[in-house]
């Protein structure tokens, strides 16, 4: 999830009428107790995926120096470690380039109070006279189960319902504030070393992709999401352990292979289902992306840091450094 979708998440949370406190999240990691035969599936088709591992990576050409975090966006204590491995390459770097800067924060916030159309319904049916009951039902129950009642979630955009949707239940409560990540306190490093911290894209990108999806595909991610409502919980906790062992690419096949079960659908459908988002969220992003980090390159040495599904595929930032001809290598923190 993007940066700024975090911020927005947090921001609406702390809105709510109530705020229920839940327990921390003790959800199973779903690779533990997996069939062998499939496991071994998923790791095959990770492995074929350029750069399908490892968060902490420099790329260098000739002079010119990046080096390169793939984060997690919400806070975990086990961030401490890595920030002070990396505090040199942030202090020393020309510039810090990351998904969401200071600026583009604030520009989101003001483009919101100007527009709420952005996050709300203001024109037209809400959400529950838009959707079948079938979707509305096990819909408006997942999101109370989130604190947030009926009536709020049927004036939301369908893409902050998604948003909200990918954070279980368990996890709501410390989104009672604005999620710092290990995105947050690169920025505050920076900041505090007097390092310029610039944003990779424009503020309003994810709305931009969001808009280009048609309704149909909008409600099929709902209905694809809502599938596994009930193992929300533990794709959490196997998301979170696979990006702290540097295997965030393989927390995305498992979700790839878990939808093959999704009744009335093919694999190939599913494939090509993952294929298109990953075309929207992640490789249209990571394209627009390298002449920014190459021209920064250009005035000096720079550190960038953004989610780590960025990092990996044939279309992802290190796969295509490669091919704009920088050497990576892996850092060992």
């Amino acid at each position: 999830m993007s940066r700024l979708l975090s911020a927005i998440s947090a921001l609406v949370l702390t809105c709510l009428p109530t705020a229920p406190t839940w327990a921390m999240c003790a959800g199973s990691n779903l690779f533990a107790e997996m069939d062998p035969v499939q496991r071994a599936e998923i790791e095959a088709a990770t492995a074929a995926v350029p750069f399908a591992s490892g968060n902490f990576w420099r790329a260098t050409r000739g002079d010119q120096v990046i080096t390169i975090a793939g984060t997690y966006h919400f806070d975990d204590s086990r961030h401490a470690s890595n920030l002070a491995a990396l505090a040199p390459h942030i202090t020393a770097a020309t510039a810090v380039l990351v998904e969401a800067g200071p600026d583009e924060e604030k520009a989101l916030m003001a483009h919101i109070a100007k527009d709420p159309s952005t996050m709300v319904i203001t024109e037209g049916l809400p959400l529950n006279q838009r959707l079948p009951p079938e979707v509305w039902d096990p819909l408006s129950e997942a999101l109370s189960d989130r604190g947030i009642p009926p009536f709020m979630t049927a004036k939301f955009q369908p893409w902050y319902v998604l948003t909200l949707l990918s954070i279980p239940p368990c996890a709501m409560a410390g989104m009672t504030e604005k999620p710092k990540g290990l995105d947050g306190a690169v920025i505050d490093t920076a900041l505090e070393a007097g390092v310029p911290v610039r944003g990779l894209e424009p503020f309003d990108t994810l709305f931009t992709i969001f808009d280009s999806m048609t309704p149909e595909e909008l409600t099929e991610m709902l209905v694809s999401t809502l599938s596994i409502e009930d193992m929300s919980e533990d794709y959490f906790t196997t998301l979170v352990d696979s990006y702290f062992a540097g295997d965030s690419r393989q927390a995305w096949e498992l979700m790839r292979f878990l939808s093959y079960d999704m009744p009335g659908y093919t694999r190939e459908q599913i494939d090509a289902d993952f294929a298109r988002m990953e075309e929207l969220v992640s490789s249209s992003r990571n394209r627009a992306w390298i002449p920014v980090l190459t021209e920064a390159a250009a005035q000096g040495p720079v550190f960038t840091a953004f989610g780590a599904l960025h990092l990996s595929g044939k279309d992802g930032v290190l796969n295509l450094l490669q091919k704009e001809g920088f050497t990576l290598e892996e850092l060992p923190l």
